[in-house]
């Protein structure tokens, strides 16, 4: 190449060289600065713009409130809500200086000196909203109450910027007491009660004027989360997040100078009083709109969104169906008790929930004697214990897992355990050897006998073989709640707190061949703004189709021949076991049919105080066990309820029989009851059998079977006889003693 050659190529060179140099130029910092300047002045001039056109508008909707109605499946109204808003304007100067401050103390520090909005929250709110995160961001007072007046409650860019606007505005044009009045006034407290005077009378029975302190600074707290922090209803987390955050209320005020640390230091915590119900809200009405209001909540419609009213709330409570009920209720247990005379009977509970297994939904549901008089719903609550209705989880989770016995036998309808009262377990590092029904020893049975008279024992042993953990998880994937649920032995007996709409979800789950169901109650949510969808009640297989039908098996054995004979008719094919806890203190029958799952529970309940108390001498009839009451109800109610009968039949598919060691010789069989002291290393995992399927009972045993008592028939029938262990009080049995072992 020549010299000429190379400086044309360097030529060539030098002109594509200032490319990316001149990208840089173009993005200069000067440039960069200039643009960002005038992106400010845009967003400014928009602002300025948006400032002119927006004006304070008038009260929103909230001052004319419309009605919430709540309606049958079938359209018929049940009950409408919110008439007329709950609220009564109070001067600012009525309320007391230092309750005017806990809401500044909670809401807004700086509410005194700011210009009535805050610009990092209102920022912080709108990109909450465009992620998707709701209406979560901070806002003044003053913004509150435009939202509250003035906007409405939707989580928008447009709502927001209008605040910001309007807050501006409003901060300009009224003194700040006026801003805050407005606020305390417009506010929703729950309980129904809008503005400071019917939060007062709501939660502590006094006007606004006559509020201390301390009970401001827990009505001020309650605004961040009403539904949640409602002490009467509110969780454990719930109770301790009020109450942390009524002490950072205190807190501040003691940082603004409000109150004197000193007095701080003195002041507990203002437990308030129990709700009283809504006018209108009588009988089952007020249960049936408060499990409405409950899982809408949970939906998202939140108790502020309903307490603006509009809305038509359609369940899928079936008006006869629910007619049905509460007949039976009264039938077969209100008209038997003596409430003024009798103290046993004062204490008497009755709570149901009845759901379509194929669905999911609530068709039914009795929460009390009375709304008004007994405000918890029996139906929904889960402060007691379901016993030994949770037998059959157990059993669910042996063949979900394949489980085997200490001895290797798979375990199902046939497969034999040592059923002696006070049996210790064996395989657990958890000691634990439960009495049986009036300790009863029945020695070698197949868990068909053990389900039909509720042995403990066996049901015990079957947990540990199983494994605690693994049963807990079955229970949870059924629809039972994680509420003191401890993994060990014990919980064969039902020992965890669960309602009788979990019950009956779970139970609905078996009935619907292993497919979850969860049970609700809202069919339809409507409102002219937006639209709810109801709950998925039908989710997926949980348990196999094949362990489902085998429990159903089983639990058709028990009200033919066991436990729950009291629910047996000829005019349905049913399925379903008895529970009653330790103490008699809850009486539950969880059963179903094709077309039907119902759960009725009693429960003895102090008037006083509504603490846990026994049903024993309800109605002068000793026990008041499963088998008695509430399966008495369940059969009068589903016989109602399905018109007088049904000709369905469970399709059950591949029922697991399990498996049954046949021993060499007689010698393992076994010993005489021991104490609960034994060590589990002294007893046989499980007692070897005989060589027939109809063994008899060893002579080493003691007590000898009481001479009502048969022999154990072959597997291939339904074994069992009426009155013999499980829950007391069935036909036959006159063993009608006060004292009642757990888990029955």
């Amino acid at each position: 190449m020549g010299r000429a050659d190379a400086r044309r190529a360097q030529q060539r060179g030098a002109r594509r060289a200032p490319k990316s140099g001149g990208i840089r130029r173009l993005f200069t910092w000067r440039k960069m600065l200039g643009a960002f300047f005038v992106f400010c002045l845009l967003i400014m001039g928009a602002f300025v713009a948006l400032y002119m056109y927006v004006d304070i508008p008038k009260a929103n909707a909230l001052a004319e409130r419309q009605s919430n109605v709540y309606k049958y499946s079938d359209g018929t109204v049940l009950a409408r809500t919110g008439d007329g808003v709950n609220r009564q304007n109070v001067d600012l100067a009525e309320v007391p200086k230092d309750v005017q401050h806990t809401f500044v103390a909670a809401e807004n520090k700086s509410f005194y000196q700011d210009k009535g909005v805050d610009l990092k929250g209102t920022a912080r709110g709108i990109l909450n909203t465009l992620s998707g995160k709701g209406k979560q961001g901070g806002s003044t007072i003053t913004q509150q109450y435009v939202k509250n007046y003035y906007l409405t409650q939707d989580p928008t860019v447009s709502r927001k910027l209008k605040e910001l606007v309007i807050s501006l505005k409003v901060d300009q044009r009224y003194e700040k007491n006026d801003i805050l009045a407005g606020y305390i006034n417009t506010s929703y407290y729950g309980r129904g009660a809008s503005g400071i005077q019917a939060a007062a009378q709501a939660y502590y029975g006094v006007d606004a004027k006559d509020l201390n302190v301390s009970q401001g600074a827990y009505l001020a707290a309650l605004l961040q989360a009403p539904s949640q922090y409602d002490w009467a209803v509110a969780s454990p987390t719930g109770k301790r997040l009020v109450k942390e955050r009524w002490g950072y209320t205190l807190d501040n005020m003691v940082e603004m100078h409000w109150l004197d640390k000193a007095k701080r230091d003195t002041l507990k915590f203002p437990v308030p009083d129990k709700p009283k119900p809504a006018p209108g809200m009588n009988g089952q009405t007020g249960y049936l709109v408060d499990a409405a209001n409950a899982e809408l909540t949970k939906q998202g419609i939140t108790a502020e969104m309903r307490q603006a009213g509009g809305w038509t709330f359609t369940l899928n409570i079936d008006k006869k169906r629910q007619k049905q009920l509460e007949e039976s209720v009264d039938r077969q247990l209100e008209s038997k008790l003596d409430r003024k005379n009798n103290k046993v009977d004062a204490t008497v509970q009755a709570g149901a929930t009845s759901v379509d297994p194929k669905t999911g939904a609530v068709v039914a549901l009795y929460g009390g004697v009375d709304y008004v008089k007994h405000y918890v719903s029996n139906a929904t609550r889960r402060d007691y214990q379901p016993a030994s209705t949770f037998k059959p989880l157990v059993f669910a989770s042996a063949l979900e897992n394949e489980s085997k016995t200490q001895d290797g036998d798979l375990i199902g309808v046939n497969t034999r355990y040592d059923g002696t009262s006070k049996r210790p377990v064996v395989g657990s590092d958890t000691p634990f050897a439960p009495e049986n029904e009036d300790n009863q020893s029945y020695g070698n049975v197949t868990v068909q006998t053990a389900m039909n008279k509720s042995i403990n024992s066996v049901f015990a042993q079957m947990v540990v073989d199983v494994g605690p953990a693994a049963v807990k998880k079955t229970a949870l994937a059924l629809g039972l709640p994680d509420q003191n649920f401890p993994q060990r032995p014990a919980i064969t007996l039902g020992t965890m707190n669960a309602s009788t709409w979990d019950m009956a979800g779970a139970y609905a789950t078996l009935d619907n061949h292993g497919k979850k169901v969860t049970p609700f109650i809202v069919k339809s949510a409507i409102h002219r703004d937006r639209t709810v969808e109801p709950v998925k009640g039908i989710g997926d297989q949980v348990i196999s189709r094949k362990s489902a039908d085998t429990v159903t098996s089983v639990l058709r054995g028990v009200v033919q021949s066991g436990s729950g004979q009291a629910a047996d008719t000829s005019a349905y094919e049913a399925a379903g076991k008895t529970g009653t806890s330790e103490n008699n203190k809850s009486a539950l029958f969880a059963g179903y049919t094709p077309d039907l799952t119902t759960v009725v529970a009693l429960f003895g309940e102090s008037p006083k105080g509504g603490t846990q108390v026994s049903l024993t001498g309800t109605a002068n009839s000793g026990r008041a066990n499963g088998g008695g009451f509430p399966a008495q109800i369940w059969a009068d109610y589903t016989l109602g309820a399905l018109n007088g009968g049904s000709g369905n039949q469970f399709d059950l598919q591949d029922v697991e029989r399990g498996e049954a060691t046949v021993p060499n010789t007689p010698s393992n069989t076994p010993s005489a009851p021991e104490s609960p002291t034994q060590s589990p290393s002294q007893e046989p995992s499980r007692p070897a059998q005989s060589p027939s399927d109809e063994p008899s009972q060893p002579t080493s045993q003691s007590p000898e079977p009481p001479p009502s008592q048969s022999p154990e028939p072959p597997p291939s029938q339904t074994p069992g006889l009426p009155g013999e262990g499980g829950d007391p009080g069935l036909p036959g049995n006159s063993n009608n003693v006060a004292n009642n072992p757990p888990g029955h």
